[in-house]
């Protein structure tokens, strides 16, 4: 009988996991092609949508250098395709709870901790804008914990509150269109 992996070997798939979804839902969300041009055999042009893990922690130190002390929260895009944009997150604060009505939203957590609320029902709706509703409470949702390396997949229309249980929750987020 096989061994059960340890806890390094499960966070490496866990990374490796996390690489390779990003990679893929980038590739899907942007239309790339990977087949190298035919006529002179050279490779077509890399895509607009890439940042080394390097460009991700220097992005993040940028942010987190910007940051007045009592900002609770920034958001600054790493990569993008069009209206298609893979942002880097920084809460220090927990925010209102949300829906975003037409946008369904993906995480990846970088680094930190938090809690997450999502499903329920949302007290005191207000809408911000097109695609924000905000509220006071969410009740009746289910709760988790969030850690590095964890992929979060909150449906279009579904109410979420992130909340922040250590210095910060760092996230790289990506909004995606309702499926039709």
């Amino acid at each position: 009988m096989g061994s059960r992996p340890g806890r390094a070997a499960v966070k490496t798939m866990a990374k490796t996991f996390t690489i390779c979804a990003t990679s893929w839902l980038l590739g899907v969300s942007s239309g790339i092609a990977t087949a190298s041009a035919q006529t002179s055999g050279a490779q077509e042009a890399a895509p607009s949508g890439f940042a080394s893990g390097a460009d991700v922690q220097a992005q993040l130190r940028e942010m987190l250098a910007a940051m007045k002390p009592d900002q609770g929260f920034m958001w600054r895009p790493l990569v993008r395709d069009g209206a298609t944009v893979a942002a880097i997150e920084i809460w220090k604060k927990p925010g209102r709870p949300a829906v975003h009505p037409a946008e369904a939203e993906y995480a990846i957590v970088l680094e930190g901790s938090g809690t997450l609320v999502s499903g329920g029902a949302m007290a005191d709706s207000k809408v911000s804008n097109a695609n924000l509703i905000e509220g006071s409470q969410i009740e009746g949702g289910a709760t988790r914990t969030l850690g590095p390396g964890d992929v979060i997949l909150i449906p279009a229309g579904v109410p979420h509150w992130f909340g922040i249980t250590g210095d910060r929750l760092v996230l790289l987020g990506i909004k995606l269109p309702r499926a039709k």
